[in-house]
């Protein structure tokens, strides 16, 4: 006569576990939209007047020598005309691969739209420079000509002769996301086993 066992777990299988060796990490939660933006927007609003004064303090200017016909440039003020253009260029590309690169790995869970909110926040970081750097530095040179004596020197003012300087901060952003993302996108760990399958609880004994 035989007598029905109750079925027992073998006292060997591995309690389950929150994170098992092999399974992929869980992902972490993007943050909501609306702080990633305005977090981005205001690094790169302060970012913007922050260069654009250093713009206007350390563009090299081209002096122009006052005469009786107004003003004229030597030939060695003359390299110096696309000093501010250099400047902003330099300025702008530096300042954008610094913030860029580090707001898109802080964005880097929100994928290929990461990108695009670097990039739209260096457009606005390139103008508030310029608008910036434009309030304090640009003074009308016809005026500051007139007011002068021949032999004085007036330096030109501050501007941007191409409009080609403001694709600096989108080139550097651009090109941080860029170099991050193909030097990252296999630095997350690959699971190479499978994992091991529970053992199967004893059949009963009849």
């Amino acid at each position: 006569m035989s007598q029905d066992q109750s079925p027992q777990s073998s006292p060997y299988v591995a309690p389950p576990s929150m994170n098992p060796f092999g399974a992929p990490p869980v992902a972490e939660r993007a943050l909501p939209w609306a702080k990633a933006v305005l977090v981005t927007v205001a690094v790169f609003l302060v970012a913007g007047v922050v260069a654009g004064w250093a713009w206007q303090q350390f563009s090299p200017l081209a002096q122009y020598t006052v005469d009786a016909q107004g003003g004229s440039l030597g030939e060695e003020q003359m390299t110096q005309i696309f000093g501010p253009d250099g400047t902003f260029t330099a300025i702008g590309f530096i300042a954008a691969v610094v913030l860029g690169g580090a707001l898109f790995l802080w964005l880097r869970n929100y994928g290929p739209w990461s990108v695009a909110i670097v990039a739209l926040g260096a457009c606005l970081g390139g103008g508030v420079c310029w608008g910036v750097g434009m309030l304090l530095g640009h003074d009308p040179l016809d005026a500051r000509l007139r007011a002068a004596r021949p032999g004085d020197l007036v330096a030109a003012p501050l501007e941007l002769h191409t409009w080609t300087p403001l694709v600096s901060w989108l080139v550097g952003a651009a090109l941080v996301c860029a170099v991050i993302a193909a030097t990252t996108w296999r630095a997350d760990p690959v699971a190479t086993t499978s994992q091991p399958a529970a053992s199967d609880p004893a059949p009963p004994v009849h």
